[in-house]
């Protein structure tokens, strides 16, 4: 049983790094890496969530509680910033678990970033569907329901699953298809891809807070912070924290960088500048569109799935010709989302197939793209049959789950190797240790503290069936334990 707690020594990692043959190529600069942060964060979030938990929690102090969700996710962003300086290889929380907390721990962390990244990116291809179905319909082309709906739904009051009557939902299935033919085909194209689409939405968020400014009602800020009612959460100082634990999975994906640290040019020096970049750009854009939103609209009336056109609306004729350009930067950034959390979950498995704990066709470079081609098409084919056929709550709310719990072990990860192995070169050092690793554990526990208990039922039978994998193949085959 010793074996399950074996760590993987920092300097195998580090050969590994800087070994050449069949290994990943180095294409990705630092400004590369800050924009697949940004095209991992900005998506549903800043379009749907913003309105949601003004209207609900926060009032216009919705601001405040992009201050403190930010804070909370720096914690874990700090954390893995120093990792991915201090160990620049494929693989994001697997590896640093490996070198830190063991052999075990490690799988349990790749197995749970499954929920991440590949059911992360159906997700987020559900919610691309949606976008495009309505973005047709404006222009008078209508995809059925039953091609654009999933066939099977789930009442979370009842727990009951149904059919819908749907076949399929076709346009999350494409959009999949089309971000895996582009992975395999190279991480710099795939780069280059994601950086156009990047600057679309950010320009379109852009034009947004720009033009939006001119038609801010001032009223529409006092309070701005909003009385309590009565009850905790809505309004008020509590409201504002309860907003921030809605408002925190709106960050979820700036840790896909670290996954991509094998493809980095210097990986030592940029890759806390693609992690902590991403997280500064994107919080100063939420705080911008969440003041200029709240300036447009009455809080009151942003509950709406698409509250960004709701200001749209509201502004009137004046801002009419930026309704079509919303829809194309949502879609765009639903896009880069899907894009890199595509990316991200293959490397994973590229690494834990050369550690032996996956199967060795998993670990294969194709020789004319240097991309592990195996595992991206894997992933993109079971990613493309969830989207296709489950509905987008259920599949969210594993995906938090399985994010918050990685952040905490990597948050983890780091108070152990300070401890135990203090003289490790570390470019990039998380600054005040050990309040930031601790307090990066607490919010992400607290934050998966607030999810319903059928979400972490579905959690523990996941990761039992990890487990079980585990102990039937990886631990056989570990190349570190054996």
């Amino acid at each position: 049983m010793g074996n399950l707690w074996v760590k993987k020594p920092l300097s195998t990692l580090l050969t590994e790094s800087s070994d050449e043959k069949n290994a990943l190529k180095r294409t990705l600069g630092r400004w590369n890496l800050v924009s697949l942060g940004i095209g991992a964060i900005i998506g549903a979030g800043i379009f749907v969530l913003t309105g949601q938990a003004a209207a609900s929690y926060a009032g216009p102090a919705v601001v405040y509680s992009f201050v403190v969700a930010g804070i909370a996710c720096a914690f874990a962003g700090l954390c893995y910033a120093e990792f991915a300086s201090m160990i620049p290889i494929a693989g994001s929380a697997y590896t640093y678990s490996y070198a830190t907390l063991g052999e075990f721990i490690a799988w349990i962390i790749g197995w749970d970033l499954i929920l991440e990244y590949l059911f992360g990116a159906s997700t987020v291809a559900v919610g691309w569907s949606g976008y495009v179905v309505s973005f047709f319909a404006d222009l008078g082309i209508h995809i059925p329901p039953a091609l654009s709906n999933a066939p099977i739904s789930y009442d979370a009051a009842t727990g009951a699953w149904s059919t819908t009557g749907a076949l399929i939902n076709f346009p999350a299935i494409f959009i999949i298809g089309i971000m895996t033919t582009l992975l395999v085909i190279g991480i710099r194209e795939s780069a280059n891809f994601n950086n156009l689409i990047v600057f679309i939405k950010v320009v379109v968020i852009l034009l947004f807070i720009g033009f939006g400014a001119g038609h801010i009602v001032s009223a529409n800020w006092e309070p701005f912070i909003p009385d309590n009612t009565g009850e905790f959460g809505h309004f008020g100082w509590s409201g504002i924290f309860r907003a921030a634990g809605v408002i925190f999975f709106a960050y979820i994906g700036f840790d896909a960088v670290s996954t991509a640290a094998q493809e980095a040019k210097n990986p030592q020096k940029d890759m806390p500048w693609g992690i902590l970049g991403s997280l500064l750009v994107c919080t100063i854009l939420y705080i911008l569109v969440g003041l200029i939103m709240t300036g447009i609209v009455p809080f009151a009336n942003l509950n709406d799935p698409a509250p960004v056109a709701v200001a749209v609306n509201t502004a009137g004729e004046g801002m009419a010709w930026l309704r079509l350009p919303i829809k194309i930067g949502a879609i765009a950034g639903l896009s880069s989302v899907i894009l890199v959390m595509l990316m991200g979950q293959p490397r994973i498995f590229f690494a834990m197939s050369r550690d032996g704990l996956l199967p060795p066709a998993f670990g294969k470079v194709h020789s004319k793209y240097f991309t592990p081609y195996i595992t991206t098409i894997v992933t993109g084919a079971v990613a493309a049959i969830i989207a296709g056929l489950f509905p987008i709550g259920i599949l969210g709310e594993l995906v938090s789950i399985g994010t918050l719990l990685a952040f905490a072990l990597v948050c983890g990860g780091i108070l152990v190797l300070r401890y135990k192995s203090p003289d490790i070169h570390r470019p990039f050092k998380t600054p005040f240790f050990p309040f930031v690793p601790i307090l990066g554990v607490l919010s992400s526990l607290g934050v998966m503290a607030t999810l319903p208990g059928d979400t972490w039922l579905r959690l523990i039978v996941w990761m039992a069936i990890g487990i079980v994998i585990y102990f039937l193949y990886g631990r056989k085959h570990s190349k570190i334990s054996n």
